[in-house]
């Protein structure tokens, strides 16, 4: 683990993030409204070669990218603040995953990538798929859709 730090919040939840690696990062956040976890697969693979081919690719052809939930959610170089905070404010449990370590760690795979999936007692249910995700165009049309998915108020 290469980082761990404790983000406190407001009211009901609080919230833990925790760095596993340099691009896996899992926040928890703990609410009595929700026990089982999102978990957010990106259409992208892990590792820095492939994240310097998704700068390059976002800075030279943004139209023809592939995980709309990568453009949406990140810039170039890092995370959107506005992101972070919608998710922080989720008060559920939430994973980040590129989609090779998704496949690696739960040895499962999708018809297609990005997702949001939900913990089930024997797999993952489906939120969202790439097709719910790449009709959106901004963080407020995605955090809408996810609002609407984990039927909590916007």
């Amino acid at each position: 683990m290469t980082s761990a730090f404790f983000m406190y919040k407001i009211g009901l939840s609080r919230a833990l993030s925790i760095e596993l690696t340099p691009s896996v990062t899992v926040i928890v956040c703990m609410s009595t409204q929700h026990s089982n976890p999102l978990v957010f697969v990106y259409n992208a693979d892990s590792g820095l070669f492939n994240t310097m081919t998704d700068i390059a690719h976002k800075m030279f052809s943004p139209s023809t990218y592939s995980c709309n939930l990568c453009a949406i959610t990140h810039g170039l170089f890092a995370e959107k603040q506005e992101w972070r905070e919608f998710i922080e404010q989720l008060g559920m449990p939430v994973e980040f995953l590129h989609r090779d370590e998704f496949k690696s760690r739960y040895h499962d795979a999708l018809d297609s990538y990005p997702a949001v999936l939900r913990h089930s007692g024997e797999g993952f249910d489906v939120l969202l798929t790439a097709s719910d995700i790449n009709r959106c165009d901004s963080i407020a049309a995605l955090r809408e859709l996810i609002h609407s998915a984990v039927k909590q108020p916007s």
